[in-house]
């Protein structure tokens, strides 16, 4: 009996040589997918890190025209007292 099944076994894995090569194909398909897949992930994880550069860049340009404004008018008021 185990060898009847040992058998059956071997016989469902043996496939044609067109369903193997359809196999091979959808392997191929899919690594080429999670391929893209992959790089868009990066170029997304880039774009917004170099979003964020920007955003901090002009966020300490901006409170340092802030911190210069601030500077000056402490200045004028601190000459005329």
């Amino acid at each position: 009996m185990l060898a009847i099944a040992g058998l059956l076994a071997l016989g469902a894995c043996s496939k044609s040589a067109s369903d193997k090569a359809a196999d091979n194909v959808r392997d191929a398909t899919e690594n080429a997918a999670d391929n893209i897949e992959a790089a868009a992930a990066n170029t997304a994880s880039n774009l917004q890190n170099q979003a964020d550069a920007v955003t901090n860049a002009a966020e300490n340009r901006a409170d340092a025209v802030r911190n210069a404004g601030e500077n000056k008018a402490d200045r004028i008021e601190s000459n005329h007292h």
